[in-house]
C-alpha cells in the first residue's frame, strides 16, 4: 500500500468520524488518567511503607550529640556500651519481640535523603542528626507500653515510638484511593473497549463501498484493515497524551506543589510521589492504551469487516 493512500485514507476516514474519534480520544484520557492515579497512589503506599519498614511497630530512637535536652541523653551520644545493653535487653523481652536489628546512623541517613528526596529542606538536614535506632517487631503490637515502660527515659535512648497508628491510617487512605481509582479505571477501559468497537463498525458501515471496490480489486485484508487500526491507534495515543498531561499537572502542581505545602508545613519534610514516578510509568500507560486500541480495533475488524 503506497504511503499517501494510506494517509489519505485515514484522513477521510477522521474527518467522516470526527465526533467518534474525539470520543475515543476522551474516554482513553479518562480512563488512563484514574489508572495512572491509582498506581501512583500505590506506588506511594509502597514508598510510605518501604520508610517505615512495613511491619516494624516499634522504634527504639537512640541520642544524638544535640539531645542534650533530654535527661536521658544528658552525656551526648548513645556508646557502644549503652547499644549493646539495649540490644541484650531486646533479647530478653523474647516471645514479645520477634525480631529487631539496629539502623546505624549511615543507614538511617541514606534511607532519610531516600525517602524525602523531594524536600526541600533535605540537604540542610546533618547527617548527625539523624539517629540511630533499633526497629523492634512484637509478636502482639498492642503490647506497645512494653517496650516504651522497658525502654523510655533508659541511657542512650532518647524515645520509644509506636508508629503503626499513624501509618495504619496513611495507608488505609491511600489503599483506598487506590482501589478506587483502579475500579474506576477499569469501568472507563470497559466503556472504552465498547466505544472503539462500535466506532469500528459504524466506520466500517460508512465505508462499505470503498471496501467492497477494494476486495473486488484484490486487496489483501491488512490494506483494508490497516486504515481502521491506525486511526484507532491515534486516537489512543492523543488520549494517553492528555491523560500524561493531566497527571503531570496533577503531581507537579496538586502534589508536590500544593499536597506538599499543607502536610509538611514549617518543616518541610514530607516524602510523595514525583514527577520522576509519573515518567517511569509513562511507558506503561502508553504502551498499555496502544496495545489495547489496536487489539480491539482488530478483533472489530474481524467481526465487522469481511475480506
Amino acid at each position: 500500500m503506497r504511503p499517501g493512500f494510506l494517509i489519505g485514507e485515514v484522513g477521510n476516514g477522521l474527518r467522516r468520524n470526527l465526533s467518534m474519534f474525539v470520543s475515543v480520544v476522551l474516554v482513553t484520557m479518562v480512563s488512563l488518567f484514574f489508572l495512572g492515579v491509582g498506581l501512583l497512589a500505590q506506588q506511594q503506599v509502597n514508598t510510605a511503607k518501604g520508610y517505615w519498614y512495613d511491619k516494624v511497630q516499634v522504634s527504639i530512637f537512640l541520642c544524638t550529640p544535640d539531645a542534650t535536652e533530654v535527661a536521658s541523653c544528658a552525656d551526648g551520644a548513645a556508646t557502644q556500651e549503652q547499644i549493646d545493653q539495649i540490644g541484650a535487653d531486646l533479647d530478653g523481652l523474647e516471645p514479645l519481640v520477634t525480631e529487631h536489628f539496629f539502623e546505624t546512623n549511615q543507614e538511617a541517613y541514606d534511607r532519610f535523603r531516600e525517602q524525602f528526596r523531594n524536600s526541600p529542606v533535605l540537604d540542610s538536614i546533618p547527617q548527625e542528626a539523624i539517629p540511630e535506632s533499633y526497629r523492634v517487631n512484637l509478636s502482639d503490637p498492642s503490647k506497645y507500653d512494653v517496650i516504651r515502660q522497658a525502654f523510655e527515659g533508659a541511657p542512650g535512648v532518647e524515645s520509644v515510638e509506636d508508629q503503626r497508628e499513624v501509618v495504619d491510617k496513611l495507608f488505609t487512605f491511600l489503599g483506598a484511593l487506590s482501589v478506587g481509582a483502579l475500579a474506576l479505571a477499569v469501568a472507563m477501559v470497559v466503556c472504552a473497549v465498547l466505544l472503539i468497537s462500535t466506532t469500528i463498525r459504524l466506520t466500517a458501515w460508512t465505508r462499505r463501498r470503498e471496501t467492497a471496490i477494494q476486495r473486488m480489486v484484490g486487496a489483501s485484508a491488512f490494506s483494508i484493515h490497516l486504515p481502521f487500526i491506525i486511526e484507532t491507534a491515534l486516537a489512543a495515543l492523543i488520549g494517553a497524551g492528555l491523560a500524561i498531561g493531566l497527571l503531570w499537572a496533577t503531581v507537579r502542581y496538586g502534589i508536590t506543589g500544593f499536597l506538599s505545602d499543607l502536610l509538611a508545613g514549617s518543616s518541610g519534610l514530607i516524602s510523595l510521589v514525583s514527577e520522576r514516578d509519573l515518567w517511569l510509568l509513562t511507558p506503561f500507560l502508553v504502551g498499555g492504551a496502544l496495545l489495547l486500541a489496536v487489539v480491539t480495533a482488530w478483533m472489530a475488524l474481524h467481526r465487522h469487516v469481511r475480506v
